[in-house]
């Protein structure tokens, strides 16, 4: 019940108005079972348009951070992203990341529709980066098909730093499923894993019309943090 009310009700004639969000290729995801939806990853608002276009709920796993803030407006925010279909995982990285892949893992066994940024964060210039390979290893642990959707102008809306919504028109593709059967009980060979992760990132460069570079994302966010740090007096040691 909260996920429609906060579908439907709270945040989404909002968003239509300021944004008047199409989809295209909708026929493209299942009715009913399982799959994993690949999504470019532009901002963070790509999380909230994509359940808002399609009728099927949509799963997220999100940052156990965004669940445990104190206070009143932590309970709200709370509330909110368990609302609009996200679950919380713990993201720190050793364990956590497998936590992470028996969350996604059982919740595609139980049928639901996963959504799933292969970038692993946020594009920090709208180009379209290397793709982790967990995406990979998920559907083929699950066995299930992977339908890659590009994300089309929620950069606009929701610039990087941002904090305000800027009315822009946002547009969704969604790719024909992406059928990795051939490779059933070959999860955790990672030339398998690398060479299907590669063909979900192809068909979301061809949905998006994004230029690709061949780096992941958090390393070129982390240099262009230790660049600025080391032009700004203090904030490195040396």
């Amino acid at each position: 019940m909260l996920y429609w009310w906060s579908k439907f009700v709270l945040l989404g004639p909002l968003m239509r108005l300021l944004c008047r969000p199409t989809i295209e290729g909708l026929e493209n995801i299942p009715e009913k079972g399982a799959a994993i939806l690949a999504s470019n990853h532009l901002a963070v608002v790509d999380s909230f348009f994509l359940p808002l276009l399609v009728p099927r709920r949509i799963t997220f796993l999100a940052k156990r951070e965004y669940f445990t803030a104190p206070g009143v407006v932590g309970f709200l925010k709370k509330q909110f992203f368990t609302g609009v279909g996200q679950v919380p995982v713990d993201r720190s990285g050793g364990s956590a990341a497998q936590d992470a892949m028996d969350t996604a893992v059982r919740l595609l066994r139980e049928g639901k529709l996963l959504g799933i940024y292969p970038e692993g964060t946020r594009s920090p210039d709208g180009r379209l980066y290397k793709g982790k390979t967990g995406v990979a290893r998920m559907a083929l642990q699950a066995g299930v098909p992977v339908v890659p959707v590009a994300m089309i102008g929620t950069d606009k809306v929701n610039p990087i730093g941002s904090r305000i919504w800027k009315p822009h028109p946002v547009h969704i593709r969604v790719g024909e499923p992406l059928d990795f059967s051939r490779y059933a009980g070959m999860a955790g060979d990672r030339f398998i894993e690398r060479s299907m992760t590669d063909e979900i990132m192809y068909s979301l460069m061809e949905l998006s019309g994004q230029t690709y570079v061949d780096l992941y994302a958090a390393s070129v966010k982390e240099k262009a943090a230790a660049a600025t740090a080391d032009r700004v007096p203090g904030t490195r040691a040396g």
